[in-house]
């Protein structure tokens, strides 16, 4: 198979059961709190940690393989690795970091190939600076540069993008956005940033305690997570229990009851009525009713209730609605701060809202709270 195949299984003393697919020049962003093995993952792919269970190969070609015994060690794997504290040789310019990595080429193509990957990189004209005169953005780059020098079949980024600031962080994702077109290896970007796997990364592997709780596409996996425990990972606040009333086929509708409320839900066939689910809908696809104009989308799964939290977050609001009669979790949901306003929101305020029903996602029960 073409690409990157990783899958690694052991009790201790890091706990991992993780399968991993990242085909060329595609990036795989691995999610996932701090101690989910995020990390160990990369470091068994290096060839810098040896996990008890697995194997690891890349195009085809065998870099472990716990059954033979086979650990191809890690100066023969040809692998690109970034740090997050990007590991540069301080004695050394940035031309001589990159050149550090091409013993591979004739000594007199060596220079000429490391301003070619300064170039790429965006940093033509510092090719004679060292690190301790580079900001933080630039070190990232000299590193990613230095990183490719190898010619690498994989490339492997450790949170790149934790040490600079907000504003560097930005341009460095635009211009990591537009290199990736050009790359044709597998990139794999660890972060615990979800909305830095969702920006830069066409795959997501949701990770907790080394184990892999879902894979697939970013959009994908958000929006129809495969339990509450990934819901939860993925910052979802609307997680709820509920029971199947009926199902609607032809309609495209799941019926389900929630605190006396009954609900239209994106059909899935998987439950039978009876079943107890839980379910979730993105803050997003909760709509404010407006006091002054109502529409016709206010007969959408419509709710009231009254707002016990109400924050403000940036240019928008944060609100959470105990809903009439309930006795679960209030249900959260964001507006601009214009539209909070108008509508006259804030804690103690009543409020009313629809739930979309093409985004209620229903999932197999579990424990719903935070």
């Amino acid at each position: 198979m073409d690409g990157l195949t990783v899958d690694l299984v052991q009790d201790a003393p890091i706990p991992l059961t993780a399968r991993i697919r990242a085909a060329p020049g595609e990036v795989l962003g691995l999610v996932g709190p701090s101690g989910s093995g995020k990390t160990t993952i990369l470091r068994a792919i290096a060839g810098l940690y040896r996990p008890r269970e697995g194997r690891v190969g890349v195009d085809g070609e065998v870099w472990f393989d716990s059954s033979t015994a086979y650990c191809l060690p890690p100066h023969e794997r040809r692998c690109g690795l970034v740090f997050q504290s990007y590991a540069l040789f301080p004695h050394m310019t940035a031309v001589g970091n990159i050149v550090a990595g091409l013993a591979h080429l004739p000594p007199g193509r060596r220079r000429e190939r490391a301003a070619e990957l300064l170039a790429l990189v965006h940093l033509t004209g510092l090719e004679d600076r060292y690190p301790v005169n580079l900001s933080g953005g630039q070190q990232q780059r000299v590193a990613v540069a230095r990183a490719l020098a190898r010619e690498p079949r994989v490339l492997l980024l450790d949170e790149p993008f934790s040490a600079v600031d907000r504003e560097t962080r930005e341009r460095l994702y635009r211009e990591l956005a537009a290199m990736r077109r050009r790359l044709s290896m597998p990139v794999v970007l660890v972060t615990h940033d979800l909305n830095e796997a969702l920006m830069l990364a066409d795959k997501l592997s949701l990770l907790r305690h080394g184990r892999t709780l879902q894979h697939g596409e970013p959009a994908q996996v958000l929006a129809h997570p495969d339990s509450v425990e990934a819901a939860r990972l993925l910052g979802h606040r609307n997680v709820f229990t509920a029971r199947v009333l009926e199902q609607q086929p032809a309609r495209g509708f799941t019926i389900i009851e929630w605190q006396g409320h009954r609900l239209e839900a994106a059909a899935n066939g998987r439950y039978r009525p009876g079943d107890a689910v839980a379910w979730m809908v993105p803050a997003s696809k909760v709509v404010l009713h407006r006091r002054d104009r109502p529409s016709r989308g206010t007969t959408e799964n419509p709710l009231s209730g009254t707002i016990s939290e109400h924050l403000l977050l940036g240019d928008t609001t944060v609100s959470a609605l105990r809903v009439d009669e309930g006795e679960q979790p209030a249900l959260s949901f964001r507006v601009p701060i214009h539209v909070a306003e108008r509508n006259g929101l804030g804690v103690g305020e009543r409020a009313s809202v629809s739930l979309l029903a093409a985004a209620i996602h229903l999932m197999p029960p579990g424990d719903p709270s935070p």
